[in-house]
């Protein structure tokens, strides 16, 4: 149908807060933090500086790596888990920041699955009846406003920032897609190895809530490791099975950055080590926004052309997990 990828963008905020700064700030060290996750220096976003400042400005990016103004866009679709408000929507905040007048929006929440679920669900809306001509993807995240600073099992973990891409119905039927094969899932069955328990309508904010920490990120280490390599190995496998793509076609490996231990044993099995693309000792895990902050890297460095495939993959609290495959 022509669909394709035709911008991207990205929004890191200037704050570092490497691993020396996290030695004097709780028990660990860099030697600890690289050694168990290959992480180096996270981006911060200052105290005032939200997720939809960061999508706005990741979106902006993007249209005009697109060639394309605001008011040309049809749907904008925002994953995150760290919204500006419980309502409205950061779509919503987004459409208005960049000037996308009256354009239909809306929030997903698939943690860090939920770029590659916006993109499956952005793709399936713009080939449906609704017809959709463009449409804008966006991972947004704030993860530092769930960290709780004295855990350093999680803290030295994550990083905030944004990512964008423009897809756009050329309506050409001898353009290829972007989109080659694809796979959502989820597991609600382990939905409390990585959960943050406060907030929502189980556990309304008290003052009992805030001080016993429950706003914060809670995770199973072990179990979520396992969990990750085991889902985005299959994941990856089947959409590479559905498309009769041999791994060794695949130009570029992005598996969801949240760990280097994760990326290199899904890597090993899927037996593409050499084509992984990495950013996490940069950026560590920015949740949904991680698979398009390498994209938009990867689009502006020059690093992909027109035809290669790429393979990305993740996985997420609930827990969520997905993969695509696309053409670039």
């Amino acid at each position: 149908m022509g669909i394709r990828i035709i911008g991207t963008g990205r929004c890191i905020p200037e704050k570092i807060l490497n691993n020396a700064d996290l030695e004097r700030m709780v028990d660990t060290s860099d030697e600890w933090i690289v050694t168990r996750t290959g992480i180096k220096e996270r981006h911060i976003a200052e105290s005032d500086q939200t997720s939809s400042d960061m999508a706005a400005v990741a979106a902006q990016n993007a249209l005009e790596n697109a060639g394309i103004t605001a008011d040309m866009i049809d749907l904008i679709i925002v994953s995150t888990v760290t919204p500006d408000h419980p309502f409205p929507s950061t779509s919503a905040l987004v459409q208005r920041k960049i000037g996308a007048p009256k354009c239909p929006c809306f929030d997903i929440e698939a943690a860090c699955s939920g770029f590659l679920y916006a993109l499956n669900t952005a793709y399936g809306m713009m080939a449906s009846p609704l017809g959709y001509k463009r449409v804008l993807v966006i991972g947004a995240e704030k993860m530092t406003s769930l960290v709780d600073w004295s855990d350093r099992s999680t803290c030295v973990l994550f990083g905030d920032g944004s990512a964008a891409v423009v897809l756009e119905n050329d309506g050409d039927p001898d353009t290829p897609d972007f989109y080659v094969a694809g796979e959502v899932a989820a597991d609600g069955s382990v939905s409390d190895i990585l959960i943050v328990p406060g907030g929502g309508s189980a556990c309304p904010p008290t003052v009992d809530s805030v001080n016993e920490k429950k706003h914060f990120i809670k995770m199973g280490g072990p179990k979520t490791f396992q969990l990750a390599v085991t889902s985005m190995v299959s994941a990856c496998r089947n959409v590479l099975e559905k498309s009769g793509v041999d791994p060794q076609d695949v130009v570029w490996a992005i598996p969801h950055q949240a760990n280097r231990r994760i990326i290199d044993a899904v890597a090993n099995k899927l037996g593409i080590p050499e084509k992984v693309y990495l950013n996490v000792d940069r950026f560590g895990n920015t949740s949904s926004a991680s698979i398009g902050i390498c994209l938009d890297e990867l689009n502006r460095e020059g690093k992909i052309k027109k035809g290669d495939l790429i393979l990305t993959a993740s996985f997420g609290a609930g827990l969520t997990w997905a993969a695509l495959l696309i053409r670039w």
